[in-house]
């Protein structure tokens, strides 16, 4: 088993992530690793990772490059993580790494590929939270299916076939709580109440929100971009509406009444116009991107390559090509074993 962990200036609450998570893992009873994210981490996340990883072999820590935010730390996890299965953890412990046997064992039992973590309670949040929070969901729903899992974050368990599939989609800028329902897999859903922080400050404060909000919608659905089109045709009747009304007043003589609506009118369509604008926006930035085909991030080390593995993989070609170095054969082998 793989437990890939993001991690962005965490070293106020990696002790207390370290002292659950460890003997959770080695109560399991099989191999497994831990894949410490270090998204250019710049308190002492790093130190404090390299410390640990003395005393815990199964410790392995990949460092990037420059910070790339959670889900293209995520990624990196993901494309290097060697398990049969990988759970998905965010160090913040706000999902229980207690949880991860009930979902190895929900997995085993029913051979399913995926296993979502549901917030059944969310009280530790505060009420702007968990309005934003329900108000995101039942968007994401409307618009990419009702496969989308409710309260269900980045915390989960998949097989590796669903990663296998996921390495394999070209999508650049991934949001993996919607990337996962759309794979189609064979799923359940272990539920658990979601506890306060520990320590250390949330990493994803409005902002942040916002922008995953816009490309989960962007990334997955057209229908903004139907929005649009709707502003442009009611706009269009609420012109023709004003036409009329100006027609009117002019053959009135009551031109000089007019003038509220036609700036109200001017200012309506400057709207609309904008709003489309944006939204196409949006639109042609992802294919700006696409087209830059750009890695997401950059593998700045890999505790577990070691010169003797990366001439392994040079001579088998190998390599990825977002990565500086590929995961060595004699670990994976070790693992599986």
């Amino acid at each position: 088993m793989s437990v890939v962990i993001p991690m962005y200036n965490e070293e106020e609450v990696l002790p207390a992530l370290v002292s659950r998570l460890r003997p959770v893992l080695a109560e399991l009873g099989v191999p497994y690793e831990v894949v410490a994210v270090d998204d250019g981490s710049t308190d002492r996340t790093a130190e404090l990772l390299a410390a640990f990883r003395l005393g815990w072999p199964q410790l392995r820590v990949i460092g990037l490059r420059r910070n790339s935010g959670h889900q293209a730390a995520l990624t990196a996890g993901l494309d290097r993580a060697l398990g049969a299965y990988v759970v998905s953890l965010d160090a913040d412990l706000q999902d229980p790494p207690e949880k991860i046997p009930d979902m190895l064992a929900l997995a085993r039992g029913e051979g399913l590929d995926i296993v979502y973590g549901i917030r059944a309670d969310r009280a530790s949040d505060t009420g702007f939270k968990r309005w934003t929070a329900g108000l995101y969901y039942r968007l994401v729903r409307r618009l990419a299916g009702p496969s989308v899992p409710a309260q269900a974050g980045d915390f989960r368990l998949l097989s590796r076939a669903a990663v296998d599939a996921l390495k394999s989609l070209p999508d650049q800028q991934r949001v993996y709580r919607l990337l996962v329902p759309w794979l189609g897999f064979p799923s359940g859903r272990v539920t658990y109440e979601r506890a306060p922080r520990p320590a250390g400050r949330s990493k994803y404060p409005l902002g942040r929100m916002i922008r995953l909000a816009v490309d989960s919608v962007t990334g997955f659905s057209a229908a903004p971009l139907r929005i649009a089109t709707w502003l442009g045709g009611f706009s269009f009747l609420v012109c023709l509406g004003l036409m009329v009304y100006t027609l009117s007043a002019h053959a009135l003589d009551h031109t000089v009444a007019g003038w509220t609506s036609l700036f109200t009118g001017v200012l309506f369509i400057g709207a609309v116009q904008l709003i489309c604008v944006g939204l196409l926006g949006e639109y042609v930035g992802r294919i700006y991107t696409a087209v830059q085909n750009r890695p997401t991030y950059f593998v700045g080390h890999d505790t577990a390559v070691s010169p003797h593995s990366e001439a392994l993989a040079d001579t088998a070609d190998t390599a990825d090509t977002a990565d500086t170095a590929d995961t060595p054969a004699t670990h994976e082998s070790s693992l599986r074993g």
